[in-house]
């Protein structure tokens, strides 16, 4: 691509909020856009949500899981993984521990165990609650009438990526799995008033940038409020485990990229672009993001929640964890965010 026709595409971005999936495609695929669409994006960031950056709390409570998806860890069939599965106790034991070091959101995280049914996990929410946090639930694929119970158990927010917009891709993937009926949980916990978050796995075998470029435009189309992507880090222990791993370029791309078009959206610099690129969480906060998700988990389980091998921080203790982000977010002049750190529905016009 010209120069000119960058610069020409990601001001458009910048100002307008919107580009058709050609032009998305186009810088996604470009290896020359890296800097200055994250320059734009940073300062999209900067007009729209401050310079804070808010820390989850991270409670990975079972890795259980009754899905099979080919590039998780966590499937079902992998029976090399080491199974867990934490307590109520231990689970509101850690989300006191998280408020004591400081956090306002714990994000509650596990394979999709069947045992937890809503019932159970709502006993959990309501405890949690009476702390003083904000609850982000991450526990995949529930009925409609499951997550009405936890949203009225207090449950505030939801993470559920679609992983990939393209059904094929999709369903081969996650075989057992509909793509409607991915479609149909996002549509039910926006439709119930939790903030929802979503976002896709970069490196799919079969994956293009025309796909990834209909990925942000969906998480454009259904407002999104936080969009947390990832790389794929291959893993030895499932189907995917010789795939060669997320081009972190095209990675950082994505992030700007959401940024542009999804100016208000919370945007996690994750686990996964630190495993595969030390340092990957500071490039990524100047590229757009504004949320980090520290793993308050402790013991065994911490080493347990085997997603993808050679997982970064997971031989550290949940306090060098805070205290080693906060450290590193303050040298960036940034900020450690000290409210729940909800979308910030700006009064800047989007066009």
């Amino acid at each position: 691509m010209s120069e000119a026709k960058r610069q020409q595409l990601i001001g458009k971005a910048e100002q307008t909020h919107r580009l058709t999936e050609a032009e998305l495609a186009a810088l996604l695929a470009d290896d020359g856009a890296d800097d200055a669409m994250a320059e734009a994006a940073d300062r999209v960031r900067r007009a729209y949500v401050g310079d804070e950056v808010h820390l989850r709390g991270l409670i990975e409570f079972s890795s259980y899981c009754r899905q099979n998806c080919l590039y998780c860890g966590l499937r079902r069939d992998n029976g090399n993984v080491q199974r867990y599965r934490l307590t109520q106790e231990e689970i509101v034991a850690l989300a006191e521990k998280a408020k004591a070091a400081g956090y306002p959101t714990v994000v509650m995280q596990s394979g999709e165990d069947a045992w937890f049914t809503a019932e159970r996990l709502a006993e959990i929410v309501r405890d949690v609650k009476r702390l003083g946090l904000t609850v982000t639930l991450s526990v995949g694929e529930r009925t409609t009438d499951e997550y009405r119970i936890l949203r009225e158990a207090g449950a505030d927010r939801f993470l559920l990526r679609i992983e990939t917009t393209d059904r094929k891709i999709y369903e081969r993937l996650d075989p057992g799995m509909s793509y409607e009926n991915r479609l149909r949980c996002l549509s039910d916990l926006k439709r119930l008033s939790y903030e929802v978050g979503t976002g896709c796995l970069i490196g799919l075998p079969g994956q293009t940038t025309e796909m990834l470029a209909r990925d942000i435009l969906f998480f454009q189309s259904i407002d999104a409020d936080m969009v947390g992507i990832g790389p794929l880090v291959p893993n030895g222990d499932t189907p995917l485990g010789n795939e060669p791993p997320g081009d972190m370029r095209l990675v950082r791309r994505m992030v700007s990229a959401i940024r542009l078009l999804l100016p208000e959206a919370n945007i996690p610099a994750t686990t996964a672009m630190e495993t595969l690129q030390p340092g990957a969480r500071e490039l990524m906060l100047r590229s757009g993001a504004n949320v980090m998700m520290p793993n308050v988990t402790e013991g065994e389980a911490r080493q347990k929640y085997a997603l993808y091998p050679g997982k970064a921080c997971v031989a550290d203790t949940p306090d060098h964890c805070r205290a080693c982000m906060e450290g590193r977010i303050r040298a960036m002049g940034r900020t450690v965010g000290q409210g729940a750190g909800g979308r910030r529905r700006s009064k800047i016009s989007i066009l």
